[in-house]
């Protein structure tokens, strides 16, 4: 009785998930069955035990920053197996700190590494290589090795972005893949959904874009790193807050990303990292700087 109960309960919940996905036109019967194939293969069919998840956690590993005052205010740098989201305007480092993760990922554990590849999805065509190579001189790498090590993807609509994803989980789940990389995360569902008419259509693909994100992480204990657009904030919230922005998307972003971390600008060079929210971080600040060769300290004049 109880193995039929539970049969049924798999079966409707997938016969649900079918009925949502198939809602999507632009996603068709082929990708639809990839889909629910890697929501089945990352959805825990077993309890485990605390004493388990303590070791799985334990085997975290933390990627440097490149930046020793970004690193100290992280407790050692950006965590794998967890959604680490980057806010913030433009010009406030969001990218610069995705090409130095995207080299510093390949570094020795020992050095403050992963010894992993990274899989770059780009949404904004923004994406530029030799700044990989500018970083890869700085940490005495091979600039081929470096390029070869990072697998890239431009996304020209949130079908491809929903299709990339798919394809960067098979590619994480048969290679050394330590890093997933979305810059950016939002930009095209606020372009291919705009008009008040399609806010709930948005909200909900982005929930499940973010949602296949977050089964990655947990189940590959891949590091996702995202990055994600500001916008001012209106009415009573303004009134009460220290600072007119917030991230877009804020609501649905809040219920996935781990470590949300706040990028602004400060006095000249100055670019400030403030902890957002974090289950594990204090809410403070640090102070760092773009270089040529990537993100760093910043140095007083």
């Amino acid at each position: 009785m109880e193995e039929e109960s539970r049969d049924k309960r798999t079966e409707e919940s997938s016969t649900s998930s079918l009925e949502v996905i198939n809602a999507i036109k632009t996603i068709s019967e082929e990708k639809t069955d990839k889909l629910l194939a890697e929501g089945e293969k990352a959805i825990p069919t077993v309890y485990i035990s605390t004493t388990e998840l303590h070791m799985r956690q334990s085997q975290i590993i933390q990627i440097t920053t490149g930046s020793k005052e970004l690193d100290k205010l992280l407790k050692g740098g950006i965590e794998t197996g967890c959604i680490t989201e980057l806010f913030g305007e433009f010009k406030t480092g969001k990218s610069e700190l995705c090409y130095t993760l995207a080299v510093t990922c390949q570094l020795p554990i020992t050095q403050g590494g992963a010894e992993g590849k990274c899989l770059y999805i780009d949404t904004d065509g923004t994406f530029r290589p030799e700044r990989l190579l500018a970083v890869a001189k700085r940490y005495n790498l091979s600039g081929k090795d470096v390029l070869d090590n990072v697998a890239y993807a431009r996304a020209y609509n949130t079908d491809d972005q929903y299709q990339l994803l798919i394809t960067a989980s098979a590619m994480a789940a048969g290679s050394n893949y330590a890093l997933i990389i979305v810059d950016n995360s939002t930009s095209l569902y606020r372009t291919n959904y705009s008009g008040r008419g399609k806010y709930s259509s948005r909200k909900m693909d982005l929930a499940r874009f973010l949602c296949i994100l977050h089964r990655l992480a947990d189940e590959l204990g891949v590091g996702i790193v995202i990055t994600n657009g500001v916008v001012g904030q209106i009415g009573g919230a303004a009134t009460f807050s220290t600072d007119s922005q917030k991230p877009i998307g804020d609501c649905i972003m809040a219920h996935t990303s781990s470590t949300r971390l706040y990028l602004r600008k400060g006095r000249g060079k100055e670019r400030i990292c403030k902890i957002y929210s974090s289950p594990r971080l204090a809410e403070e600040e640090a102070i760092f700087t773009i270089t040529a060769e990537g993100i760093g300290d910043f140095k007083e004049e």
